[in-house]
């Protein structure tokens, strides 16, 4: 059997393409107008309606630009809806500038020591080639925007406001890491020269003295005091002065975090539900909170999500956006695109199988602000709040169907309080811990 494709196959497959008047239909509408227009089913839009039982008051959308802190975002938020109720703000928004400056210090600390612990790996091992792949990527997880705020705080979003470099982190980002592999370089090749890892240690001190400089440059100093002045809904003047980024976050916030752990819904085989789960030398702080999770049958994490709005608190979640997704219009649903009937063939990876595969994995974080329950008090769609700004979807706000939520939905944040004994035990017990490249290792 020849093992390459011959003329007679090549003949055969055009035969069977020209014999069928619906290919050509296709061909015309694809290449005159793309695929996804091509396919848009229009029946979802109907059905999945910007309309829901349960939609809690949210501030005006944000915008993370060409930056990758969708994360952070997402977490802001969720953190600026206290502060909108103990200030009796309409909207506020909480700097992410200041946060994406302290996330990428910590990130190159974070690396060095990753590269300190690993000296005698092989330079072209696995290992170290994952480390050195985005030492300064803007993707993050919530247990790490939970160890910034623990250690520095938050400030109003006029604090320190965004910067060129802030809304489109890419050409930094670019030297930055092209500066972290030159370090990681040194310190390796002094390590071979037989310098000692305290002698190591004090050369880190002063690279990150160099990383410290970049970001001032790049996005402004960080604040150590600031005032904070603002009209109440009822147009009364507050100002209180000399605050930390840490005392308003204890004043206007107050959300103790260690009462928040992330749930996910990873099916495959090699993770069992109702079990404890983190991931290698992925984090952003030394010594701070870890990345993990608890990983349940999808139900759950729908159930403590509901449980999370019904009480008037947002929802942060991780999902795969980009996965049958309609960006002008806000809608995720398995259906938007018919693509079967367009390319004559079926999709039919499973869930697992798309993780295990790499076909899917989680790439950006929203906010749940709400959710439509039918009579039988079952989800059938969910509000999601956005930080692309208010020209995409319904000013801003996407419409999620519950069948998406099955399919490519793989982590909600909630508190421990909506939680059953037999997940917080879960939670609490033993980590097993995966491997750096792990698909529920991804950052949104």
């Amino acid at each position: 059997m020849n093992t390459s494709l011959t003329p007679e196959d090549l003949l055969q497959f055009e035969e069977q393409f020209n014999a069928d008047r619906a290919n050509r239909v296709a061909m015309y509408a694809v290449t005159g107008n793309g695929v996804n227009a091509a396919a848009r089913n229009f029946n979802p839009a109907r059905e999945v309606t910007h309309e829901f039982s349960i939609s809690l008051e949210h501030g005006k959308i944000t915008n993370q630009k060409q930056s990758g802190r969708c994360w952070m975002f997402a977490a802001l938020n969720v953190l600026r809806a206290q502060v909108m109720k103990k200030t009796g703000l309409e909207t506020v928004e909480l700097s992410q500038n200041y946060t994406v400056f302290y996330d990428k210090l910590e990130k190159a600390n974070y690396f060095l020591e990753n590269i300190l612990t690993t000296l005698d790996e092989p330079s072209d091992g696995r290992l170290i080639a994952h480390l050195l792949l985005a030492p300064e990527g803007d993707g993050g997880q919530w247990d790490m925007l939970c160890c910034i705020v623990d250690k520095y705080g938050l400030v109003p979003k006029y604090a320190m406001p965004e910067t060129e470099v802030s809304q489109a982190t890419r050409e930094l980002d670019a030297y930055l890491t092209e500066k972290l592999r030159e370090f990681a370089c040194v310190l390796r090749r002094e390590h071979s020269d037989g310098k000692t890892v305290e002698e190591l240690r004090e050369m880190k001190t002063s690279m990150m003295g160099t990383v410290y400089n970049m970001l001032c440059i790049g996005f402004g100093k960080p604040p150590k005091t600031f005032a904070f002045e603002y009209r109440d809904k009822d147009k009364n003047f507050h100002r209180e002065t000399n605050l930390t980024p840490k005392t308003f976050y204890e004043k206007y916030i107050g959300v103790n975090l260690k009462d928040y752990i992330s749930l996910i819904n990873a099916p495959t085989p090699d993770k069992p539900f109702y079990r404890s789960y983190s991931v290698q030398f992925l984090g952003n702080v030394v010594e701070g909170r870890p990345v993990r999770y608890v990983n349940l049958p999808i139900e759950e994490l729908k159930k403590a999500a509901i449980a999370q709005l019904r009480d008037g608190e947002p929802v942060w979640f991780g999902c795969d956006v980009g996965k049958r997704s309609e960006r002008k219009t806000g809608v995720l649903d398995p259906e938007v695109y018919d693509l079967e009937d367009l390319f004559h063939t079926t999709f039919a990876m499973t869930k697992a199988e798309r993780l295990e595969y790499g076909q899917s994995l989680m790439t950006h974080a929203m906010v749940f602000q709400g959710v439509n329950l039918d009579e039988n008090g079952v989800p059938n769609r969910w509000q999601v709040e956005n930080s692309w700004g208010d020209e995409t979807g319904k000013e801003g706000y996407f419409v999620m169907s519950d069948r998406w939520f099955d399919e490519y939905m793989y982590q909600v944040v909630v508190n421990k309080k909506y939680l059953s004994q037999e997940i917080l035990d879960a939670y609490e017990g033993e980590p097993i811990m995966l491997k750096p490249w792990d698909p529920m290792g991804s950052l949104a």
